[in-house]
């Protein structure tokens, strides 16, 4: 042993003797020590601080508000990162199998560092050449990387993050057990569609939540993580169906998998169920907006524990909302069908002559209000050469019924397209409480961003018109009150005629009683009747139904000249079924924070005061019933075979310009509007543009769908209760009668009054 150990000794000094090997010796010694050196410098925090193991176990990161229906199902998010944590409970064997078996199978032997893998990458990488060696980087050193990101450094930038990662997943590795750290690494991981976390994730690829995963979702979720975006399995479908497969081979590999099931499962196809969260995309983007602002205004009036104000995009709360996911898309399939068939109608009527033109007047007039016409005005720029500037083509997506499509178009061509398009406004709610049930407000977010239910005021019409009648009732008039549909000029009134529709005068000596003047929605007697009780009453009776706009104190008021927004005019007409109580329709019943604090609760203010008598509201229900029975809105019985407890009312307004609908039935009342956004374009024909043919067949839609749902009887099967016998007593006359002689005589000298 003694003469071994004298002749490595001799061996050793001839080579020192050598000067290279003893350059190369130093050399070692200098790379070692300065790896030493850069890692004890990292380490004291050199390059910037590192969390202590204190900081660790206070892991916060930013998580997405999530917006849920009334039944816990989600409908969007509100987030700068799309995160949405889980618990270790939530996520399947099979998806953390998938994830050992591609990103880490010694996960469970190392301490967040595996050094035979680095061992291996050494050798077999930077010796060999041999790329497939992989980066030996662990699931706790990628959980490090995403907690805490990476710096860009002048030199040896790499080396430098990966001495922080290393550090950081060992302090991890001594703070946390394995189980919270998959946790940890699901809740943080970026897969395709910058979307942050499992859940995000399983909510948007395949429309569920994480613990509902199979082993074919969880493997190709798993594959994603290789390379997000070029393993995206929307975008790229057939490299994530072999990612995929790469995955369920290397469960097989390990272990995980049994080899018998590899071929079955490898040759299935990847089948999304793609739910974009994207704040114009997706179900419901009006009702989300107009959410969004509420909560904005609820969250400034609240602090967390910490006496901060919470973040809506940051601090992951849950806003518990009344909308139903369900109801909600029926509703936006009705709208959907109903205007791609109405559009397509209303350009073939105005033809040739359409007021969208782009040589028309009103292009010329509404290119003057775009803000780059503005701009270049204040530039100095002439006509003309303002002109040539909004005439250059450039490739524009454009919304179409038959589908978006890309095209090379101008300013002007842009202006001249959307201005021929209707837009519609729809609100479900119910009524005893005014929770919204169902929110459209509009044909497509992302081009049309201006809400028609919380934005918009338009004239309502002649669903104005039972806000009259009621008054007329409360006011003591009889329901078999008969009045004459004959014309009458109002000469305090610059000498206005209102008119019925139609093309011919009805017969003036016919005359109707209140059910059938309503029922058929006769203007004549309407102004009447508004005369008979007085421009203050009506007006005073509609304040009562918590209708806040001022109201025009002229005649014509009876007509529905009236701007009233959607909204308020779905909550008065609720009236008529919740014991004559206007209600105020809302959105969101409560918020908890991410640990499931409530920190706000919605209680629907019940309006204690009754906006008209019991009997009033059903003398009034009945009326419009016989709307729906018998009136302008039968075809929903006729055309659309609707069998259901229904009353309602219909409205046009002047020249065509707006269509409405009012549905009232026991469990939900329905309100809908068509128009377009430009009050210069109407509809060309009354046939066309009256709220029957243009709003109605939305509600009639909508209720055909609710009606194939089992899950909405307790709505769609409800009835009214019956009218008490004083009601049905006085309401039981002739609908109809004519003057007899010397009343027609007399009459013809009352064409023209004064309107009182």
């Amino acid at each position: 042993m003694n003469n071994y150990l004298l002749q490595l000794k001799s061996w050793t000094k001839k080579r020192l003797q050598n000067k290279w090997v003893r350059f190369g010796l130093i050399g070692c010694v200098v790379i070692l020590g300065f790896f030493i050196g850069l890692y004890i410098s990292i380490y004291l925090g050199a390059f910037g601080k590192i969390p202590t193991k204190v900081e660790l176990s206070f892991i916060k990161q930013e998580e997405a508000t999530q917006l849920l229906d009334r039944n816990k199902k989600l409908i969007g998010k509100y987030y700068i990162y799309d995160r949405q944590p889980v618990e270790f409970e939530d996520l399947p064997k099979h998806l953390i199998d998938a994830l050992v078996a591609t990103e880490d199978v010694r996960f469970y032997e190392h301490d967040g560092v595996d050094n035979v893998s680095l061992m291996r990458v050494f050798v077999k990488n930077l010796l060999l050449g041999d790329k497939s060696a992989g980066g030996g980087s662990t699931i706790t050193l990628q959980l490090a990387k995403n907690l805490y990101g990476r710096k860009n450094y002048a030199v040896f930038g790499m080396l430098i993050n990966k001495f922080k990662e290393s550090i950081i997943a060992k302090r991890i590795e001594e703070i946390y057990s394995k189980e919270e750290i998959l946790i940890l690494y699901f809740n943080t991981i970026p897969f395709s569609d910058n979307t942050y976390g499992i859940e995000s994730a399983s909510q948007k690829f395949f429309n569920k939540s994480v613990e509902d995963l199979s082993k074919l979702e969880s493997a190709t979720l798993v594959g994603t993580l290789k390379a997000n975006n070029y393993f995206n399995p929307r975008l790229h479908l057939d490299r994530s169906k072999d990612r995929r497969n790469v995955v369920l081979n290397q469960m097989v590999k390990y272990g995980y998998l049994e080899k018998d099931s590899l071929e079955t499962l490898t040759n299935q196809e990847v089948n999304l169920d793609y739910r974009s969260f994207n704040h114009d995309l997706g179900l419901a983007p009006y009702f989300r907006e107009e959410v969004k602002k509420q909560l904005s205004k609820i969250l400034d009036s609240i602090e967390n524990p910490e006496g901060e104000k919470y973040n809506l995009y940051k601090d992951g709360l849950k806003v518990y909302t009344t909308l139903d996911y369900k109801m909600q898309e029926l509703a936006e399939t009705s709208m959907k069908d109903h205007l791609s068939k109405l559009q397509s109608a209303f350009e073939t009527s105005h033809g040739q002559k359409a007021p969208w033109n782009k040589d028309g007047k009103l292009v010329k007039k509404e290119i003057k209000k775009l803000a780059i016409y503005k701009s270049l005005k204040k530039k100095g720029l002439k006509e003309k050469q303002i002109e040539d500037s909004l005439k250059v083509k450039r490739n524009v997506e454009l919304f179409s019924w038959e589908g978006d499509t890309i095209q090379s178009i101008s300013v002007i061509d842009s202006l001249s397209h959307y201005l021929k398009f209707l837009n519609a406004g729809m609100l479900s709610i119910e009524p005893n409480t005014g929770a919204v049930r169902a929110y459209v407000g509009g044909i497509d977010y992302r081009y049309f961003k201006y809400d028609h239910v919380s934005q918009s005021k338009r004239q309502v019409g002649s669903t104005f018109k039972p806000f009259v009648y009621t008054a007329a009732i409360e006011d003591g008039m009889d329901p078999c009150t008969y009045f004459s549909l004959s014309e009458v000029t109002y000469t305090n009134y610059d000498n206005w005629k209102p008119s019925n529709s139609g093309s011919e005068e009805e017969d003036p000596y016919i005359n109707y009683t209140l059910e059938k003047a309503l029922s058929n929605s006769v203007n004549t007697i309407a102004v009447k009747v508004f005369d008979k009780v007085g421009i203050p009453k009506v007006i005073n009776q509609v304040k009562k139904l918590n209708v806040s706009e001022d109201l025009p104190k002229e005649p014509s008021l009876a007509l529905g000249v009236a701007e009233i927004n959607l909204k308020d005019l779905t909550g008065a007409y609720a009236s008529y079924v919740n014991n004559s109580k206007p209600v105020n329709p809302y959105f969101i019943s409560k918020i908890e924070d991410k640990k499931g604090n409530i920190i706000f609760e919605f209680q629907p203010e019940n309006k204690i005061e009754e906006a008209y008598s019991d009997y009033t509201r059903q003398v009034m229900l009945e009326f419009m019933k016989a709307t729906v029975n018998n009136g302008t809105a039968s075809r929903l019985r006729s055309t659309y075979n609707l069998n259901n407890a229904i009353a309602g009312k219909t409205g046009t307004t002047q020249e065509n310009k707006d269509g409405w609908f009012v549905a009232l039935t026991p469990k939900l009342v329905t309100v809908t509007w068509v128009g377009n956004d430009n009050h210069s374009i109407g509809f060309k024909t009354t046939g066309l543009g009256q709220g029957a043919n243009s709003a109605l067949p939305i509600f009639a839609n909508f209720y055909q769908k609710l009606n194939a749902e089992s899950e909405f009887n307790t709505i769609t099967k409800a009835q009214f209760d019956k009218a008490s016998n004083e009601v049905l007593n006085d309401l039981d006359c002739e609908p109809e009668k004519r003057d007899g002689f010397f009343k027609r005589l007399f009459k013809r000298k009352e064409k023209k009054k004064k309107f009182e």
